[in-house]
């Protein structure tokens, strides 16, 4: 499973505690310097049934210096995705993503991860 997480952040930094608690394998990629490639950000759209908003860090401050707030729901999917893949700050984060397995998780709530995981 690949987890793309920010250091700085304390829900990445819960997740990781989380797993290795539970003693589940991951590979940590740093979000900001190296974000979801477009192949795994369409894995997570679709696992999202297509909602573009879950994938993108909406409390975060490049979110609202771009007024994605506005501009997003007027952008195609291609348009949000390619935004996304080049722009790490954007990405809810944590991202845990393993298409084989089919996990597909943006931020942390432990329920979640706890009955897609454990």
């Amino acid at each position: 499973m690949k987890l793309y997480a920010y250091q700085g952040c304390s829900t990445c930094r819960n997740a990781i505690k989380w797993l290795r608690a539970h003693d589940i394998a991951f590979n940590e990629i740093p979000i900001r310097e190296t974000p979801p490639a477009m192949a795994e950000l369409r894995a997570m759209l679709k696992a999202h049934d297509g909602q573009l908003r879950p994938l993108f860090n909406t409390s975060g401050q490049d979110y609202r210096a771009l007024g994605l707030k506005d501009k997003l729901p007027h952008m195609s999917t291609e348009e949000a995705l390619q935004l996304l893949s080049t722009n790490g700050n954007l990405v809810k984060r944590p991202f845990a993503i393993d298409v084989k397995r089919s996990i597909h998780l943006t931020g942390f709530r432990e329920e979640e991860w706890t009955a897609a995981l454990a």
